[in-house]
């Protein structure tokens, strides 16, 4: 079976236009492409970007490529389970907060992710939505 993928050019533009828009929030963030499979495509990381959010910004993309929803959709799916939010919680690389997004082309087929982090939730999101609507998808 083909599996499609993110290009390497793609992955760069995405994570280009998720600092053009760090940048404008006036944050330093990190941010990481993979693969549909997880794989780390393209990472970028603004000068004075907090060191930990490196992990955290691969991991976010980790997250959503290997689920196929934002990572932030994480809260509503363990709300009211105290020992599955607990338990997932210290699953390696799950990140279970906002801005970690797939990245599906036109034709529906999840092709990798983007994660970013360094700002609130919403603003990594906010970061990451810009990059995936510089490459003309949603």
């Amino acid at each position: 079976m083909l599996q499609r993928a993110i290009s390497a050019e793609a992955a760069g533009t995405a994570c280009r236009a998720a600092l053009a828009r760090a940048q404008a929030l006036g944050l330093r963030i990190n941010v990481a492409v993979t693969d549909a499979a997880g794989t780390l495509t393209a990472f970028l990381r603004m000068p004075g970007a907090f060191l930990h959010s490196v992990e955290i910004a691969i991991d976010k993309a980790y997250t959503a490529a290997s689920f196929g929803f934002p990572t932030a959709r994480w809260a509503e799916l363990v709300a009211g389970d105290e020992l599955l939010r607990i338990g997932l919680n210290q699953r390696p690389r799950l990140v279970m907060f906002g801005g970690g997004l797939p990245i599906v082309d036109a034709n529906g087929a999840r092709i990798g992710a983007i994660g970013v982090s360094g700002g609130s939730a919403e603003q990594d999101e906010a970061c990451a939505r810009a990059g995936i609507e510089a490459l003309g998808l949603h």
